[in-house]
């Protein structure tokens, strides 16, 4: 334990306050981090300049994961939207 000039240790309330301090520290390096992440990852243009078919295998794969098609179903309109035009 660390004493100052009159021998009196460091309180619990030092203690304490350095503990929140270095959460508080390490939690903003972690958002730092996760926002500079995402800042890096390359963003989908808008709407209009996405593939039609990039949306069409979005839906049909929300579909099958909700159940709604089996994987017959959804592998045949997965190839059908695959085919090159």
């Amino acid at each position: 334990m660390m004493y100052d000039w009159d021998g009196n240790g460091w309180g619990v309330g030092t203690w304490l306050a350095m503990a929140v301090f270095m959460l508080i520290s390490w939690g903003g390096l972690v958002v730092v981090v996760v926002l500079l992440l995402r800042r890096s990852r390359p963003v989908e243009g808008p709407p209009g300049q996405r593939s039609p078919h990039h949306d069409a295998e979005r839906i049909l794969d929300e579909r099958f994961a909700r159940g709604e098609i089996d994987e017959q179903e959804f592998t045949a309109r997965r190839t059908t939207l695959r085919r090159p035009d």
